[in-house]
């Protein structure tokens, strides 16, 4: 029976000298879910994933990444992962396909035999196969970027660990990049991504951990994590003191509306506390409310992280 969790740790806490970098978390990636990591500058994230990899050791608790204690099964596990942590490094002198011959070269797990081709379609998965003899100085953040997932992707993996995989792509090639992280997922693999961008979490994960000074404050389906969140009302109407009396009197709260100008008419309530939305519009038009629009919208991942951690989103660590 295959493992449940590619990624589990209990208690682990890292201190860097009085200061606690990760403060005993408990993390359950499941196998073959897309994990997205998040957390503000300087919750430990950048920490975690470097304990998780065996390039940090911990002061506490435990790890184990596919079903094994690490770091004691280091050397068997890292031939099952990919990763690309803090930005690929490349020789500029090289071309990506030498820089991948180089780096393919030294894993003494890679079949020396089948190396020309893996290297041909791991240039071609990240759209790199027209660069491969351009050499890397000429390269864009966003090519480097490509070619660290190359490197990645050289031999089959069991568990993929990005870190801000589409920083510095361009639109298409943020939408590749989320392409090819869905179909490593479903051909079984699992990729745990680390990542700054909201939107993108929201569109390829299955599943969510946020962090916040060093804790995990939360973690779980993509789903269940966003409907903890508060719903809102919004009302488009001209009589908005009208129609702040009937969302008060039923128990609603109302909030300013800040939107465009030519939406200014808005009222926005939270939640429905549990009533339909028709008996709502209901009771807004028997008060004389004139209803130009109307939607319950669901708690974005944004607005979620921002009730857990209290902070912006600005991700470096």
């Amino acid at each position: 029976m295959p493992d449940r969790w590619a990624i589990e740790t209990q208690g682990l806490t890292k201190r860097f000298g009085g200061r606690i970098a990760v403060n005993g978390i408990d993390l359950a990636v499941p196998a073959g879910s897309v994990f997205g990591f998040l957390g503000p500058n300087g919750s430990g994230k950048t920490t975690t994933i470097r304990l998780l990899l065996g390039l940090a050791s911990a002061n506490s608790g435990d790890v184990r990444v596919l079903g094994r204690k690490m770091p004691a099964a280091l050397a068997s596990v890292l031939s099952d992962v990919g990763a690309l942590v803090e930005g690929p490094g490349f020789y500029p002198f090289l071309t990506g396909a030498d820089n991948l011959r180089r780096l393919d070269s030294a894993d003494p797990l890679a079949p020396s035999e089948t190396r020309k081709q893996r290297i041909h379609e791991a240039l071609d998965q990240v759209g790199l196969s027209h660069a491969a003899k351009k050499k890397v100085r000429a390269y864009s953040l966003g090519m480097k970027q490509r070619l660290g997932l190359a490197n990645a992707l050289l031999r089959p993996r069991r568990l993929l660990v990005l870190d801000e995989p589409t920083n510095g792509l361009d639109p298409q090639g943020t939408r590749e990049v989320r392409g090819l992280i869905r179909s490593l997922a479903a051909g079984g693999t699992t990729v745990f991504v680390s990542s700054h961008l909201l939107a993108e979490v929201e569109q390829m994960c299955t599943h969510v951990g946020v962090m916040s000074v060093g804790r995990l404050v939360a973690q779980g389906p993509l789903e269940e994590l966003r409907s903890a969140g508060q719903s809102r009302v919004r009302v488009l109407t001209p009589d908005v003191d009208r129609a702040k009396n009937v969302l008060t009197r039923l128990g609603l709260v109302p909030q300013p509306w800040d939107g465009p100008s030519l939406a200014a008419d808005a009222v926005l309530a939270t939640g429905l506390d549990g009533r339909e939305p028709e008996t709502v519009v209901a009771a807004l038009v028997a008060d004389g409310v004139r209803v130009r629009g109307f939607s319950v919208e669901s708690a974005s991942l944004e607005d979620r992280f921002l009730s857990l951690t209290g902070e912006g989103f600005d991700v470096a660590g």
